[in-house]
């Protein structure tokens, strides 16, 4: 018979505590997570600072809705922004994103989302494509989002951010979005990421009976980020806070009256398609500091083709 040199003669071995069983799987678990922590980050070099941008920048600023929190910590903002400027794409700052224009900076992003208090399955307007990144955000939520942008080479970089990323229930159409999207009215929510005098009638005519419009409204000097009810007997209005968008320009400086201006019901004139997806609007923009697509010029608009 064999003898284990190794222990003593009349000596039993003690069975492990459970204090000590159970300090060992609470380190065995955290090796787990730490592990995929790891991974993660391989996979997305960004991971870190969507998590900081997200804590500190959105959080620590009042964003409480926890739909709004996960579409944020889950869309990549780096890749709706040029190559050149990814470094940037977590700071609490709008970034340039060609011809003239930028994306809003995050908080921005999520205060109007959180605003428009979509759920899942809503129809949104939006009006100003810009990067396309606001879009994401919405479609993370579940929403199926109708977006205008009257920068065509925008709309289109926009248009193939979103595809290839797959937020397939995202919509794009390039035009002036002062008319809104008619066919596809009523929407649950609207939102306007450009400055105007005053809120497009067409788009307050397609909101849903208890929709939300959210919108910068005002002149540069002065403007207000404002959200619109619509209620039976007409709207509500409130003010959130003091913000500084791009002007929206177009159509809405040249209607009148009512804001309703010539042209076709509905749609914009001289319409020709554009090919399959596309995106339209009139800017973005951000507190203190001018920012986003502005839907310069009176462009024709063009309709999506599927």
């Amino acid at each position: 018979m064999k003898v284990d040199s190794t222990r003593r003669p009349g000596l039993r071995r003690r069975p492990p505590s459970p204090a000590w069983l159970g300090a060992r799987a609470v380190l065995g678990l955290a090796a787990v997570l730490a592990a995929g922590a790891v991974a993660a980050g391989s996979r997305d070099p960004f991971a870190a600072a969507r998590e900081r941008m997200v804590r500190e920048t959105i959080e620590a600023r009042g964003i409480r809705d926890p739909r709004v929190l996960r579409a944020m910590r889950a869309v990549p903002r780096h890749l709706f922004v040029p190559p050149g400027h990814r470094d940037r794409a977590y700071a609490d700052s709008p970034v340039p994103i060609g011809e003239g224009q930028t994306v809003s900076q995050p908080y921005i992003v999520a205060l109007m989302t959180e605003l428009a208090e979509v759920e899942p399955g809503e129809k949104v307007l939006e009006v100003g494509t810009g990067s396309g990144y606001q879009a994401a955000v919405l479609a993370e939520m579940g929403v199926r989002v109708y977006t205008i942008e009257i920068v065509e080479p925008l709309a289109l970089r926009a248009r193939e951010t979103l595809r290839r990323l797959g937020y397939d229930t995202v919509r794009v159409r390039v035009g002036d979005g002062y008319r809104g999207w008619p066919a596809e009215a009523p929407f649950d929510a609207v939102l306007v990421t450009a400055a105007a005098p005053r809120i497009p009638e067409p788009l307050l005519e397609q909101l849903a009976p208890g929709g939300r419009l959210v919108a910068p409204v005002g002149a540069a000097d002065g403007q207000q980020l404002v959200v619109v009810t619509r209620t039976p007997s007409g709207s509500e209005r409130r003010t959130v806070i003091p913000v500084r968008f791009v002007p929206m320009t177009g159509e809405i400086r040249g209607a009148t009256g009512s804001g309703v201006a010539s042209g076709l019901p509905g749609e914009g004139p001289g319409e020709r398609p554009l090919g399959e997806g596309s995106a339209g609007g009139s800017g973005q923009g951000e507190t203190g500091a001018e920012a986003g697509s502005s839907g310069r010029g009176s462009r024709e608009q063009r309709p999506e083709v599927r």
